[in-house]
């Protein structure tokens, strides 16, 4: 295991792409089921602005700037976690050994977000998508957490995979 501080280095570039990739995916979704793009991204501000922020639709620096910046460090604090936990195990395998294992992380997310999280700090998303739609913003995260963590790592993985990498 590293030290936090190493930790929370190794984190941002995996929890940057995850953040990214599945406030794409909460943009996507949430366009195609409210008609609103920032929907889902207001939502999440609920945690200071209580229900209201379920109402927001378009964008604006209180509802979606906010939203945005819970989202995305709520991404840096599942990627820290993430590389503390399987960082050593990750430098050792294959792209496939940290699917696999970005998968795990996305499901012990999500299911700390809906399961053991007090309603007033869940994502808030859930309020404006459907379940459909919240495990295509998971996959989105876990996808983005994986690719972060490849390129964490892929000057570490094993010959044989860095070979077949060169050759894509």
């Amino acid at each position: 295991m590293d030290n936090w501080k190493t930790a929370v280095g190794k984190a941002v570039v995996p929890g940057a792409m995850a953040s990214v990739a599945s406030a794409a995916a909460l943009a996507l979704c949430a366009k195609k089921e409210s008609g609103h793009m920032f929907a889902a991204a207001n939502a999440i501000s609920h945690w200071l602005w209580g229900d209201q922020a379920f109402r927001q639709n378009g964008p604006t620096w209180k509802y979606t700037v906010l939203g945005y910046g819970i989202h995305h460090a709520s991404s840096m604090f599942w990627a820290t976690l993430f590389e503390q936990a399987a960082g050593k195990m990750l430098v050792r395998h294959s792209a496939r050994t940290t699917l696999v294992a970005s998968a795990a992380a996305t499901a012990v997310a999500c299911f700390v977000d809906y399961q053991m999280t007090p309603e007033r700090l869940r994502p808030g998303y859930e309020e404006r998508l459907s379940r459909r739609s919240l495990a295509l913003v998971y996959a989105a995260f876990g996808i983005g957490l994986a690719a972060g963590s490849l390129i964490n790592h892929q000057h570490q993985l094993p010959a044989s995979e860095n070979q077949t990498s060169a050759n894509a």
